[in-house]
């Protein structure tokens, strides 16, 4: 079994902080990564940018232990979870998700992949948007294999885990919901 070490969660919301801050209170060093100066800021605070139980008392617990630490720029990790945001673009049945912030947090991670990462996309998207960051990656890392190349023999895979959580329950969910990864 592959041991993580360090994670870096792009996209620090809803979904993202909280995995950050379950992972860091598990022992794990979690880099999050977030493009708004003010979350990175309140984060490194110890402090959420959002309302939700017991995540402040987490958050603060975690950065104060070293754990946890927000910045604005994509670095080097075992693992690199994508979790941010697929907004509906557009009304009613023509309602597609954007997975514009999907196509970028992919454009910023390439530079820091190394050989044994695992890029997981966490953000709820439609069939077919992991093969497109894996698309991604590889024309921008064609120094690196991929699944779409080498399989089970790539030097960097790429799985979705998509999440699903209530609020007012985020913290509960993230740890006890099964969850499958492909």
């Amino acid at each position: 079994m592959h041991s993580f070490r360090r994670i870096s969660v792009v996209g620090l919301g809803y979904i993202g902080l909280p995995t950050a801050a379950v992972f860091a209170e598990n022992g794990v060093e979690v880099v999050g990564v977030d493009t708004n100066p003010r979350v990175v800021e309140t984060i490194n605070r110890g402090r959420p940018h959002f309302g939700e139980p017991n995540l402040d008392a987490l958050v603060r617990r975690v950065v104060e232990g070293g754990k946890l630490r927000a910045t604005a720029t994509v670095e080097a990790a075992d693992a690199l979870i994508i979790a941010v945001p697929t907004p509906l673009d557009g009304h009613g049945e023509s309602a597609r998700p954007d997975i514009s912030y999907v196509e970028a947090a992919a454009r910023s991670i390439a530079p820091v992949l190394e050989a044994g990462t695992l890029v997981v996309l966490e953000s709820t998207v439609p069939v077919g948007t992991t093969e497109r960051v894996a698309a991604i990656l590889a024309e921008l890392r064609p120094d690196l294999s991929f699944p779409q190349e080498a399989g089970e023999m790539a030097q960097v895979q790429v799985a979705h885990c998509p999440e699903r959580v209530l609020p007012g329950r985020i913290l509960d969910e993230v740890v006890n919901n099964p969850r499958v990864i492909g």
